[in-house]
Parts: structure tokens; sequence; C-alpha cells
């Protein structure tokens, strides 16, 4: 059984992050304008309001849809806010059966397993979860993993909310690689 490491660029966490204020007036700026639909079509831009702080332009860069295939096997979004980075989902399609993993920049944030999946991990700033699938035609590991600058969010209500969104983002990458087909 082969060892597949979570790369670290990916689980790089955004850190010392501030809120974006604006200057010309004494006044904040309000937060940036997400599209309907963004992150490979599966978030909202009221599900990511509370990671997106304040600013004047966001800049999304993400594929459609994760239709991932052994010819296309990873699909990143990064969301910007005046060129700081706010937002990071990626799904990575790999081989069936390699051991996970996550590595020290996931384990030093005291991560709890989500409730609803066996290998994963959720923390104050983001989740991470393989999933094992049988696809129409070869199985295939599916690693699921969301990153963001939480300060939108009390302390209390951060680990919750990655969950919800994780749940959301592995059920429409189940139905979008065919995973389980």
């Amino acid at each position: 059984m082969s060892r597949a490491r979570i790369p670290s660029a990916v689980v790089a966490l955004a850190v010392g992050t501030a809120l974006l204020a604006g200057c010309s007036d004494g006044k904040a700026s309000a937060a940036p304008e997400l599209p309907p639909s963004t992150c490979f079509g599966v978030f909202t831009p009221a599900e990511l309001a509370p990671f997106m702080g304040t600013g004047d332009e966001a800049r999304v860069d993400s594929p459609g849809d994760l239709r991932l295939t052994a010819g296309r096997t990873k699909a990143i979004c990064n969301i910007d806010v005046d060129g700081k980075p706010r937002w990071t989902a990626s799904a990575e399609r790999r081989p069936a059966g390699q051991e996970v993993t996550w590595g020290s920049e996931v384990e030093k944030h005291d991560p709890d397993e989500l409730p609803y999946a066996g290998n994963s991990r959720l923390w104050d700033s983001g989740a991470a979860v393989v999933l094992g699938c049988t696809g129409p035609t070869e199985s295939f590991d599916l690693t699921l993993f969301i990153d963001a600058v939480p300060d939108g969010l009390k302390q209390e209500q951060r680990r919750p909310a990655f969950a919800a969104l994780m749940k959301k983002f592995m059920e429409s990458a189940k139905q979008q690689t065919r995973c389980g087909a």
C-alpha cells in the first residue's frame, strides 16, 4: 500500500489575517460580490459570505465543475479578496486504497473527525475527507479539502459551519465525479 500525503500547498492555512477595511472615507468597505454559484457550481454567495471579509474585488479562480476522470484528476477553487486568499476548495481523484497521511499542517489544529465521514478531519478553518468511490468502470479515492479565513464567524460557529459546507461539497462531488455510480 502506498502512502499519499495531502500536499502542503493545499493544506497551508491563511494565518494572521485581519479584516480588510476601506480607508477612503473612514467607512469599512462592504463584502465583495460573488457569482450566484461558484467553486464547481457547489457554493452560493450566502454560504461563502462569512469567509470573504470586506473589500472591493473578489477574484474567483475555478473550473465550472468537478467532473474528475483518470485524465483530469484535480480541481481547485481559489477565492481572493483584494489579492488576499480567503477560500480554497479542492478535489483530487487518486488510485483506490492509498493510505492517507494528513500531515502536520492539519494535525497541529487539533482536528476532530467529521460526524458523517470516517476518513476525515475538521478544524476551525477547514475540513478534509477521503471517500472511497466505485465508479462506472473503476474504483478510486476522492480527496476533498476546504480551507478558509473564518473571521466572519464566532469561534463556536466555525467547526459546525465547515462540517455543513463539507457535507454539501461531498454530495455534489459524489454526483459530479460519479462516485458510487
